[in-house]
């Protein structure tokens, strides 16, 4: 403890019961927040006085370790602090800016080179005292920093000297340095609160209270004590989650849900007509899916598999249990392209094993789909396979039990809910190819049962990962042409699919979009790189699916067809276009990501990836899954002209493994949660302080002593638990405000 901490003066109970309510006041009760900084908190979703004491520092700077600036090592980060020199706007290119800035000290000059932060020109001036913090650079003769952090030093940090400045996400209007204001009077606001975390469980794990952790976390006296702070945070953060998981679903349970008798004779003759055996693996999922739908609570399990691990065939066989009990289950996939498709793999099986089923999607015939949801409604058919169109009001199942959703991180949790809420007290089977670590689902999917799946099927040789450059991409062509000599077929994937990233520029600066040209998902997800050093002036070129497969027929492959099939495609012109590449019809495919799950041909033993970089490793993997999926040997060219670190790191990585779960450990180091999904998912937005590779103990403690709290009192009813159950609604609702601000 500091002794700071240790000279406070214990506050005497009404008061620390004041402390504890004050969380919930609005911030403008804060000292200081004056209406035009409450409106700037607002926008940045900093509300209550609990959203400004839980707006944590992003990073430090450690001004008791400060080097002067001729001890700054060439390639090391480090902290320098000094007075501004000189301050120079230079202009080296059109619509281009960049701020020199020279730091003199003691010892001499460090160069400050921000790009794109004209503004910088006006907030600092000669004789300014500034402390700098970024990697030291050797250019032009200076050492130099390439947009480091600048903090103005003011009265009160000289005086402290060797204090640790926290750097809080600042706002438009309100800057780091008066965010830390306001912040340290949110913190006398609630001095002395109470904290929520039972004293068990704080002795058990060592834990600061709560009321030390929030003021060590943004005030530090040493970094020690800030990441003992995180730490006791972290676990108040897990915990939370975890009970919110743990109790999300009690309201269903108090309805007996379907206690499926699995192994019946449908099962066992779907199992009977497979065309391979099951893994060890597929027979253990499903010996655990089992287990689930027998009881009679509702099951709520996923099912994490690597790419061509097989999930589709274990959620046919528990949809096939579904048909034993005399039930309805229903099959929801994120595209059309992968309803049809488990339509064609599983509707074979169901046949043979007497299972009815129909597939229903947005492009179905009116008169077809009248016809569908009449026999749906009735019970005639058990298993119904389909898009977001199962969502639609009018599609109603006479017994749902089981609902299964493919590729699950695709949907909302609203769309989610909607499909288990056609049926009483359905289970739910969750599917899902991303690669997720067991500290990541356990912090995500606390209130699941889990399987996974690793092993690919027995007879799919390896694929071989190539990372090229432009320069060398022909070794990825000759690859195809033999390939395609040898009567196989190609993918070719790009990021984007109209206009190049310079011709998108133009666009914007000129008139906007073309009429009907207007950006979609795949678009979105690819925004532009920002500017982080001259490297980055040059202008990007991304890659075109248009434009690549109008070159690629005209000069890479003349002798074949080649096809694009993207997002922006009609439903039916997409399936038109893969059944023509699924019978050879096509022999190369320029596609966006639209192919990244569910496409399935087995003759497809080459992909090369157009600008890899700009990919997600993930997204990468599920990509590089579409082939490799017959007993042929395969290849995936990942082309990049990156001169990134980061990113060539990412790409190697790929070159170095083919197992998902392991590449999804490594990105996790690397990014945030959230990305490796694709989108945040709910209830992930309340770990602000978690990092699920380092805190993989302190998640495995969480999830244990949630579920021993929910065990021993379901509805948090008890003293502790019921204070532990209003931090949890509150901890909710202030994510949801913050995400609603941004």
């Amino acid at each position: 403890m500091s002794a700071r901490a240790a000279s406070r003066v214990p506050v005497p109970s009404r008061t620390r019961l004041d402390a504890t309510m004050a969380f919930d006041a609005p911030a403008s009760q804060v000292r200081q927040v004056s209406p035009a900084r409450a409106e700037a908190l607002r926008k940045r979703g900093v509300q209550t006085v609990r959203d400004l004491v839980c707006h944590f520092p992003r990073r430090y700077i450690d001004l008791s370790s400060v080097l002067p600036a001729a001890h700054a090592r060439i390639g090391d980060a480090c902290t320098v602090r000094g007075t501004v020199h000189e301050v120079r706007l230079k202009r080296p290119r059109l619509r281009m800016s960049l701020v020199e800035v020279s730091v003199v000290d003691d010892s001499g000059v460090l160069m400050i080179t921000c790009f794109g932060q004209p503004w910088l020109a006006d907030q600092l001036s000669a004789g300014m005292r500034v402390a700098v913090a970024g990697t030291v650079e050797f250019s032009y003769g200076f050492k130099r920093m390439t947009n480091p952090f600048i903090e103005v030093i003011d009265d009160e940090a000289d005086a402290l000297g060797g204090m640790i400045v926290p750097v809080h996400p600042a706002t438009e209007r309100i800057t780091t340095a008066w965010m830390r204001r306001l912040v340290r009077n949110a913190l006398d606001h609630v001095e002395g609160c109470l904290d929520p975390l039972p004293l068990s469980l704080r002795l058990r794990h060592g834990l600061m209270s709560r009321g030390a952790a929030l003021r060590a976390i943004h005030f530090p006296s040493s970094m020690t004590e800030a990441a003992r702070a995180r730490r006791r945070l972290a676990y108040e953060e897990l915990l939370l989650l975890q009970l919110e998981l743990m109790t999300r679903d009690e309201g269903r349970l108090v309805d007996a849900a379907c206690a499926h008798a699995v192994g019946g004779v449908r099962a066992r003759s779907f199992v009977d007509a497979l065309p391979f055996a099951l893994t060890d693996e597929q027979r253990a999922a499903c010996a655990q899916i089992d287990e689930s739908m027998a009881s009679p609570r509702p099951a709520h399990h996923m099912l994490l598999g690597d790419v061509g691990t097989g999930k589709t065939v274990v959620a046919g066989r528990s949809l096939a249990s579904v048909a034993d009990a005399g039930t309805q289950g229903a099959l929801m996939a994120p595209t059309e392209l992968l309803a049809r498709q488990h339509a064609a793999s599983l509707g074979p099986l169901f046949d043979q094993a007497g299972v009815i089923w129909g597939v229903l999607t947005g492009s179905t015939p009116a008169d077809e789909r009248a016809l569908l949801l009449e026999r749906v409604a009735a019970g005639v058919v058990d298993v119904l396979i389909g898009t977001h169109a199962l969502l639609e009001p009018d599609v109603r199942f006479r017994s749902l039990t089981l609902a299964v959703i493919d590729e699950q991180q695709r949907f909302g949790v609203h769309q989610r809910a909607a499909l288990v809420q056609k049926g009483a007290c359905p289970d739910v089977l969750l599917l899902t190819a991303t690669p997720i670590p067991r500290t990541l689902a356990l912090a995500l999917y606390g209130n699941m049962t889990l399987s996974y799946l690793r092993a690919r099927p027995a007879g799919l040789q390896r694929r071989e990962t190539r990372v090229l450059t432009r320069q060398t991409r022909g070794v990825a062509y000759d690859a195809a042409r033999a390939a395609l000599t040898r009567g196989e077929r190609v993918y070719v994937v790009c990021p984007l699919v109209g206009a190049a990233a310079a011709e998108k520029r133009a666009e914007r600066a000129g008139k906007g979009p073309r009429q009907g040209d207007a950006p979609d998902e795949e678009e979105r997800a690819f925004p532009e790189v920002a500017i982080d050093s001259e490297d980055d002036l040059r202008e990007v070129e991304v890659a075109s699916a248009k434009r690549e497969a109008a070159f690629l027929q005209q000069k890479v492959f003349c002798d074949h067809a080649v096809e694009l099939v993207h997002g922006r495609m009609a439903a039916a012109a997409k399936q038109e276009a893969m059944e023509r590449f699924r019978t050879g019809r096509t022999q190369v495919l320029v596609a966006t990501t639209v192919i990244e799950v569910g496409v399935d041909v087995p003759e497809a033993t080459v992909m090369i990836v157009e600008d890899a970089d700009r990919f997600g490793l993930a997204q990468l993997h599920q990509l590089r899954g579409r082939v490799g999926r017959g007993g042929r040997e395969s290849w995936a060219f990942l082309v990049s002209s990156s001169r990134s670190e980061a990113a060539l790191a990412r790409l190697a990585a790929m070159e170095g493994s083919d197992d998902g779960f392991e590449l999804a450990a490594f990105d996790l180091s690397l990014r945030r949660e959230g990305d490796i999904l694709g989108n945040r998912q709910h209830g992930a937005s309340v770990l602000r302080l978690v990092n699920v590779v380092r805190d993989a103990a302190l998640i495995e403690a969480a999830h244990a002593d949630a579920r021993a709290l929910v065990d021993a009192d379901p509805q948090l009813q008890g003293p502790e638990a019921r204070v532990l159950a209003r931090e949890m609604r509150l901890a909710f609702a202030a994510a949801e405000r913050e995400g609603e601000g941004r």
